[in-house]
């Protein structure tokens, strides 16, 4: 995610520009509320008191006897449902108070099944009546997600959805990941996508660009990744969805509404079940094309903080606050939520339960996922495992701001160990090899910046514990954090920050375009071919940039939209990830999922040059056909003379260029490495 931004919430930080919000009157109210943001809850002790509700019933249920509402809202000291005709506009056409109940919930019920009908809650908190939420299960909205819709999630359903199956994965190891943004992916007008910037893109077969290149979902199945990861789908607060016709971006990381779909990714967000039977066609598509879906959710913070729906209806318990009662903000969004009190804990596992159950989600990714606790993050995984086998989750592994979680509870990468299931990026591999994120100058391992040969080989081991990996000497981990490669996503680049691309411009002066793309094919073959899991950036398979801009969660198309013809003009980077991803789904040695089997599996060399890394994978590892995989990484900007054993070796890679099943025959000895490349041998 965006890192100390906050898209709303503009009274916490006013050096934010403010970002675009529902409605102009919503954003006068922020302004308008800046005093009662910090108010002091009364004590945050009382809250353990609360009881937690441990039915399966929040929200709504419609069934022959009728349709019936329920709220979990502890203190509140009365409740009532307001019912619509319309998603916006209009004065409620009934107005049912609702009644006690054990537990901490309020009840409402009618006899008639109110499908099409559109509702909202309100409470009376501290004397007075809070405005209106759709409450925080809602699982359809209309328009901006300002009402509930009474639906039958029945009706979404598209045709074969009962027999849809995503991808059978053993281990995560065995993902390719695919980060993108569904208006990156299909709006540039050489996209040949009709419906761009929307969920039904990824459905669209047979697109191609205006040169006859495949883009869209046949680009996918061309490139060979396993899983798509898509930017927060769920309904987001920044986007204006009445003014559609108008230039809107936003990434998505400022939740408004969990459990629905975004409705500036349907063609009608006025219609609740449109944005929920599209988002699951494009599931269904991509799973026909034998992809898996991996659902970005940020359960972290909320857009709002005294008028989010958890306010709204539980106030102060669903977020941390600070001694001074204020909230805090681990988030640099403006607060921060409550994973270790009960009921946001089952919150948070039993979202993520319907979002694979209802919508067949195979993996997800949990932004600033160490604001959790472990305890919470082991639940989520658990659960899922049980409904699905193939189903995995990953997070950052860090947060943005301290919290008052204490270090040893949070789902750190540092806790990783601590975790069954869930894996952390690693950015021990990621600034090694490029440069620190942070500074756009600074080199790293591809650009001949020596120094990084050992946080590299942390890297290629997936951060476990290995005879010959050094973690004294690494840049941003001095222990072995992770008990099995199954823990670590490896990536160089991902939405936030620099693009790889734009990386390799600003730290790298005076270079081609071509000695990038050689930067560039280094950087990957060293992501892909190291344990742990490849993650990769929609677009950089092409070269993609987004013309030096670091944080474009509101940029423009301009900016971020991936212009397809570079797919015709960078035609080899494309070639090359394809085989480098074939190489890796090829061959299971570099899929290894215990510690113990990279230990004594990959044994590294000793080099006595700087920035060259190199080593051998051996013993048909994992299973491996290849007895012995010889991989020497040069990052530096010349050639280098190494020693390979006498053999018949099979060449994968040399000079730039790489082949999964081969591309001529070395008997070994003394060989050349070219600059800023990979040699990569096989017997």
């Amino acid at each position: 995610m965006p890192y100390l931004i906050n898209y709303k919430n503009f009274n916490q930080h006013p050096y934010i520009m403010t970002a675009l919000n529902k409605f102009s009157s919503m954003a006068l109210a922020a302004a308008l509320i800046c005093a009662s943001c910090s108010k002091a809850p009364k004590g945050e002790e009382r809250y353990a008191e609360f009881p937690a509700y441990t039915g399966d019933d929040l929200e709504l249920t419609v069934n022959d006897s009728g349709t019936h509402f329920t709220l979990w809202s502890p203190e509140a000291q009365a409740a009532k449902v307001q019912l619509y005709d319309n998603d916006l506009g209009g004065e409620p056409f009934k107005t049912l108070d609702m009644e006690r109940g054990e537990q901490g919930v309020w009840r409402a019920s009618v006899p008639e099944q109110l499908y099409g009908k559109f509702y909202t809650f309100r409470i009376k908190y501290d004397g007075n009546w809070l405005d209106e939420t759709p409450g925080i299960w809602a699982k359809a909205v209309g328009t901006n997600g300002m009402r509930a819709a009474i639906i039958n999630m029945a009706n979404t359903n598209p045709d074969g959805w009962d027999q849809d199956r995503g991808p059978v994965i053993e281990n995560i190891t065995d993902a390719v990941i695919y980060e993108v943004h569904h208006r990156d992916f299909s709006v540039h007008p050489n996209s040949g996508i009709q419906n761009k910037g929307k969920f039904l893109a990824m459905t669209e077969d047979g697109t191609v660009t205006p040169l006859g290149d495949k883009t869209g979902i046949d680009h996918l199945k061309e490139l060979g990744v396993t899983h798509v990861h898509i930017l927060p789908s769920y309904d987001y607060n920044s986007v204006d969805e009445t003014r559609l016709d108008e230039p809107q971006y936003n990434w998505g990381y400022d939740p408004f509404n969990y459990n629905a779909p975004e409705g500036s990714y349907s063609t009608n967000p006025a219609d609740p079940e449109a944005r929920i039977r599209e988002m699951k066609e494009m599931i269904q598509a991509l799973h026909n094309a034998g992809i898996g879906v991996v659902m970005d959710v940020v359960y972290n913070h909320t857009a709002n903080n005294d008028d989010s729906n958890f306010s709204l209806t539980a106030p102060g318990y669903f977020y941390r606050h600070r001694e001074d009662g204020s909230y805090s903000d681990a988030s640099g969004c403006g607060n921060e939520t409550a994973s270790e009190r009960k009921m946001m804990h089952d919150y948070i596992v039993n979202s993520v339960n319907y979002w694979a159950k209802e919508y067949h989600i195979d993996g997800f990714r949990f932004d600033l996922m160490a604001i959790h606790d472990t305890e919470t993050m082991n639940d989520v995984a658990s659960t899922l495992k049980q409904l699905n086998p193939s189903i995995f989750v990953y997070g950052e592994g860090w947060t943005a701001g301290d919290s008052p979680l204490p270090v040893e509870q949070r789902a750190l990468k540092e806790n990783v160990s601590k975790m069954q299931g869930i894996a952390v990026f690693s950015d021990d591999i990621r600034d090694a090899v490029k440069g620190h994120y942070s500074n756009e100058e600074a080199q790293g391992f591809v650009q001949g910046q020596t120094g990084n040969e050992e946080t590299v080989k942390i890297g290629i081991v997936a951060a476990t514990n290995h005879p010959q990996v050094d973690y004294s000497k690494g840049n941003n981990s001095k222990f072995a954090y992770a008990s099995a490669p199954t823990e670590i996503i490896n990536y160089v680049s991902c939405h936030d920050d620099l693009t790889l691309t734009d990386k390799l411009a600003k730290s790298m002066p005076g270079s081609t375009e071509a000695q990038r793309q050689r930067a560039a094919r280094l950087a990957q073959t060293i992501v892909f071919t190291s344990q742990g899991t490849p993650f990769m950036f929609a677009g950089e398979e092409v070269f993609r940039d987004k013309k030096g801009v670091h944080n474009s969660y509101k940029s423009p198309d301009s900016i971020n939209a991936i212009d397809w013809n570079l797919k015709h003009q960078n035609a080899e980077q494309f070639g090359y990830y394809q085989e480098l991803i074939k190489l890796r789904k090829a061959h299971p040695a570099f899929r290894m999922t215990t510690s113990e089997d990279i230990a004594n599996h990959i044994k590294f060399d000793e080099v006595d040059q700087n920035n060259v890394v190199s080593y051998s994978i051996v013993d048909n590892a994992n299973g491996d056909a290849w007895k012995e995989i010889k991989l020497i990484f040069n990052g530096n900007p010349e050639a280098v003379k190494v020693e390979v054993p006498r053999g018949n070796w099979t060449i994968i890679a040399q000079d730039g260029k790489i082949k999964a099943d081969g591309m001529g025959r070395s008997s070994g000895g003394t060989l050349t490495v070219p600059a800023t490349s990979a040699l990569i041998l096989a017997q």
